[in-house]
């Protein structure tokens, strides 16, 4: 699905390993029975392979672009190294229900400041770590896997209008600003106008208009 933060997942891997790839999407709410019986969860992102291999959930189909394509790797080569990937991906996992919770209780005109300072305060943990590390980005000094895996939720922080918690993460807000001159997240991104109008119709509508803007 075009705005699914979890399929960029998938797209920033695939165009950054310069992959080619046919890109099918789907309307979530009105699932094609042909999807179901390839994926009967019925998640996006979803890889088909030309032999008929599928495989689904967005760190798994990630991984297995990285192992099947070596060509510019994203996963460290050792194995402590994938694991320290893969324990800060758990940690990021609490970070990105907090965009959802926000904007239903926005939505339902809840007082959402709590919300705010809760995320607040995970923002500022990824500070630290990049602070910890001196370095520009999650895994080191040039783009890795986990930053690509945490990249779709900060390029939708302004859709989100969460963007002024950067403010007070300046190693965070830098990591922003060089995460938005990579060639891959140029090519899987919308504008912040193109969210706004998609949020709308999906939260605020209640009917996910999944063709907006084509």
């Amino acid at each position: 699905m075009r705005f699914c933060p979890f399929a960029q997942r998938t797209r920033l891997v695939l165009n950054a390993k310069g992959i080619k790839h046919e890109t099918i999407n789907i309307h979530l709410k009105e699932k094609p029975d042909w999807f179901l019986e390839k994926n009967p969860l019925g998640l996006v992102p979803t890889l088909e392979t030309e032999a008929g291999e599928v495989v689904y959930e967005s760190p798994i189909t990630c991984d297995y672009l990285d192992e099947v394509y070596p060509q510019k790797k994203l996963l460290p080569s050792t194995p402590f190294g994938k694991a320290q990937q893969k324990m800060m991906l758990e940690h990021f996992s609490k970070v990105t229900p907090y965009f959802y919770k926000i904007t239903l209780a926005k939505k339902d005109g809840e007082d959402i400041s709590g919300l705010v300072t809760e995320l607040k305060a995970k923002f500022v943990k990824l500070n630290e770590d990049l602070i910890k590390k001196k370095t520009k980005f999650f895994g080191g000094d040039s783009i890795t896997m986990i930053d690509y895996m945490m990249w779709p939720w900060f390029e939708r922080l302004e859709a989100y209008e969460l963007q002024h918690l950067l403010d007070s993460t300046p190693e965070l807000k830098k990591w922003y600003g060089l995460m938005q001159e990579d060639p891959a997240v140029k090519a899987s991104s919308y504008s912040t106008d193109t969210y706004k109008a998609f949020l709308k119709t999906a939260y605020f509508d209640g009917k996910p208009d999944y063709d907006y803007g084509l």
